[in-house]
C-alpha cells in the first residue's frame, strides 16, 4: 500500500461526522483496487495519482463526491456513473450522504481497475472541443459596485479577459438577488486584495 498522505488524514478529520466514514471507505477501496497509487492534495481535495491523474474524493457541507479523471472512458453498462458525458468530473457517483448511497464494493472496485488499466495502457482523454464564447456583457450594477472601491476597480481593469469573465459569470449566474448581492460584496473584497475569482485554488 502506498504511503498515506497526512494532509488527507487531516482533511478527513476535519470533515463533517457523516462524511468521515464515507471518505475513509472510498480511500480504502481506492488503495485496494490500485495499491501502487500515490496520495496527494489537488485543488484542495484528496486526490490519487497512478501514472497520471486517477481519481478524487471530496466532502462538502451536506454531501460527498467521488470520481475518476477518465470517467467518460469507463465502461458502465448499468448506467451507474452520473455525469457520464463530463470529462474530468469529480462527482461521477452523484451526491453521497451515506455509505448506503454507494454502489457495492465490487462495482466500485471494478471501476477502479478499469481506470487503472486505462492509465497502464496510456489511454488519453479526447481533447475538449472549446465552447464558443459569447460576447462578455458587463452588467451596470457590477461596474457601479467595483467603481466604489478604487483598489478593486484598478485590479479589475488589469485582469485578463478570462479573469474578468470568471467574476462576471459568477455574479450573473446567481439565481437569487440576495445571492447576487452577497457574491458582489465578496468580489469587491477579493479584487481589493488583488485576488482573482479562483485564487483559493492557485498555488
Amino acid at each position: 500500500m502506498a504511503k498515506p498522505d497526512p494532509r488527507i488524514d487531516a482533511y478527513i478529520a476535519k470533515a463533517a461526522p457523516f462524511a468521515q466514514p464515507i471518505l475513509k471507505h472510498l480511500r480504502k477501496l481506492v488503495h485496494q483496487g490500485c495499491p501502487e497509487l500515490e496520495e496527494t492534495i489537488k485543488w484542495g481535495f484528496p486526490s490519487f495519482d497512478y501514472k497520471g491523474p486517477f481519481c478524487s474524493i471530496a466532502a462538502f457541507k451536506a454531501h460527498c463526491v467521488f470520481g475518476f479523471w477518465k470517467t467518460a472512458l469507463l465502461n458502465d453498462p448499468k448506467g451507474i456513473l452520473s455525469e457520464k458525458n463530463e470529462q474530468r468530473t469529480i462527482g461521477c457517483l452523484g451526491r453521497i450522504t451515506d455509505i448506503k448511497d454507494l454502489p457495492s464494493d465490487k462495482i466500485i472496485l471494478g471501476f477502479i481497475k478499469q481506470a487503472k488499466k486505462l492509465n497502464d495502457d496510456g489511454v488519453k482523454l479526447p481533447a475538449r472541443i472549446p465552447k464558443e464564447k459569447k460576447e462578455l456583457v458587463i452588467p451596470d450594477y457590477f461596474l457601479k459596485a467595483i467603481k466604489k472601491n478604487k483598489t478593486a476597480f484598478d485590479t479589475y481593469t488589469k485582469f485578463s479577459p478570462s479573469a474578468k469573465r470568471d467574476y462576471i459569470e459568477w455574479i450573473v449566474d446567481a439565481k437569487a438577488e440576495e445571492t447576487r448581492n452577497r457574491r458582489m460584496e465578496t468580489a469587491v473584497e477579493w479584487m481589493a486584495e488583488g485576488k482573482q475569482r479562483h485564487w483559493k485554488y492557485k498555488k
